[in-house]
């Protein structure tokens, strides 16, 4: 598509959008009774028509194409929320789990405190039990970033876990 395409496009979809969001949005409250559902719900059914505009376009009412797909959307969350509903009442309610223990409440703030990259590399080796290989091929980094990403984020942690330790056994800390 040129730059004139896609500006035809774009200010056909605004034109559309400007004129019909806040019927289809009203609409769709009424209908979910939940107004941030349905914001969620129109936005995702305008993106679709987007997606779709060189053909949505053409339909004798996109509006209510999209207001289809919304109400769709709706329809499939309710399905799905059934569904996991009715498999709890089949299954029961999860098993209690206790509480997360002090070295695991530790080791997920001194993780937080990571740079995100050493933070994944470490979570995948060590509690993924993957490889470095296959931590390399994950994140798309060559093995040697992994390995160092590795020894850093073990050293980070260590110093973050013996601070945590010592600041909760010191009493003056």
């Amino acid at each position: 598509m040129t730059g004139t395409d896609g500006d035809a496009k774009a200010a056909t979809f605004d034109s559309f959008y400007l004129g019909t969001n806040r019927r289809v949005l009203h609409q769709m409250y009424a209908m979910t009774g939940n107004l941030a559902d349905a914001q969620e719900l129109v936005q995702e059914a305008y993106a679709r028509a987007w997606q779709r505009w060189s053909s949505v376009s053409t339909y004798d009412d996109p509006e209510a194409w999209v207001r289809t797909v919304a109400w769709r959307l709706a329809a499939s969350r309710w399905r799905k929320t059934k569904n996991g509903v009715t498999a709890m009442l089949r299954h029961g309610p999860p098993e209690n789990t206790p509480e997360p223990g002090i070295d695991n409440v530790a080791l997920v703030a001194a993780l937080k405190a990571i740079p995100e990259a050493q933070r994944r590399a470490v979570v995948l080796h060590h509690l993924g039990g993957l490889s470095v290989a296959e931590v390399a091929h994950e994140t798309g980094s060559p093995e040697g970033t992994v390995k160092a990403r590795l020894s850093r984020g073990r050293a980070a942690l260590a110093d973050l876990l013996a601070d945590t330790t010592l600041a909760e056994v010191s009493p003056n800390a």
